[in-house]
């Protein structure tokens, strides 16, 4: 559904993307991370058609970016990061705006609009203002906004910023029931890792640079090991013990705790707590996560 090939976007001396290379299949929920400046939103912003590239290709659903921009417009839908609803108008003048837009017939606008708004719950809402709307709704409501003219690939670009942890779940769950009954595409970008693990393949890009692809699932796997935080009453001692008497894969000191990957935690734990002398004050075992996949890619948290 979408075909990147050998992408490059360079602004005088500065190469914004380097030589890009990834394919998303039908139906695939992509997951697009990376850093600020990594080169995430110009890829996006050259993939939906509002910046021209400097070298490469890009397909969606066959289309090529720039020589079948309309093409390529009418098979994508996009959900910004920033609210883009007009909220002086109510919610179904809302979607009528955005049918007269992509040329949905005027025969079929009624039924399309209420289609969109049960699969989002919003039905009862069609004649409010948005402006009378809670955050969770509008973005529900822009969700619906970007199902209008079936889209063939949806780009949800950080979709569930800024709201709460419980209107983020439920705007989860109308994406996913969305994929499910319509096998859509979607390409998304998020900070919110637990957000990420739904996807099915995951891109990490950092300087330019695509530098990983792969399932959730086997780039934690590529990291091997478990990861035990360790908080000590002399971390600093603690450490230098560590790093003499036992085995590790990897050893690191943040925010007042060792951060201590290993082989198999089982058989460490057991023999670092009778050997180490420097008296303990907590100890968490856990597998790795994606914040850890993408520490170790880029040297940075998602959050920084």
């Amino acid at each position: 559904m979408i075909d990147v090939q050998n992408l490059k976007k360079s602004y005088k001396s500065f190469q914004a993307v380097n030589n890009s290379n990834f394919h998303v299949e039908k139906g695939e929920i992509f997951g697009f991370l990376g850093p600020n400046g990594a080169g995430k939103s110009t890829t996006i912003n050259i993939l939906s058609t509002m910046l021209q590239p400097t070298g490469g290709s890009v397909t969606i659903n066959g289309y090529d970016v720039v020589n079948h921009q309309n093409r390529v417009r009418e098979s994508i839908g996009i959900i910004f990061q920033q609210n883009t609803l007009d909220e002086k108008l109510t919610a179904k003048e809302n979607l009528t705006l955005h049918c007269k837009f992509y040329g949905v017939p005027r025969a079929k606008r009624k039924a399309r609009i209420r289609e969109v708004l049960e699969i989002v719950d919003l039905t009862e809402s069609i004649n409010t203002l948005v402006e009378k709307f809670s955050g969770g709704m509008q973005r529900r409501l822009e969700i619906a906004r970007g199902l209008l003219h079936y889209p063939k690939v949806l780009f949800l670009d950080e979709p569930t910023v800024g709201l709460d942890p419980q209107t983020r779940a439920h705007v989860w769950e109308y994406i996913l029931k969305l994929k499910e009954k319509e096998n859509i595409t979607m390409f998304l970008t998020t900070h919110y890792l637990d957000e990420a693990e739904i996807s099915d393949r995951i891109a990490i890009m950092d300087h330019g640079n695509i530098i990983a692809i792969d399932t959730p699932k086997k780039l934690k796997q590529q990291l091997g090991g478990d990861i035990i935080e360790i908080t000590t009453t002399d971390n600093e001692t603690a450490m230098k013990e560590i790093e003499a008497g036992f085995d590790v894969i990897d050893l690191s000191l943040k925010e007042g705790v060792i951060h201590c990957k290993v082989e198999n935690s089982d058989a460490f734990v057991s023999t670092f707590i009778k050997t180490l002398q420097t008296p303990l004050t907590g100890l968490d075992i856990r597998k790795p996560t994606l914040n850890d996949v993408f520490l170790s890619f880029t040297g940075r948290e998602i959050r920084d």
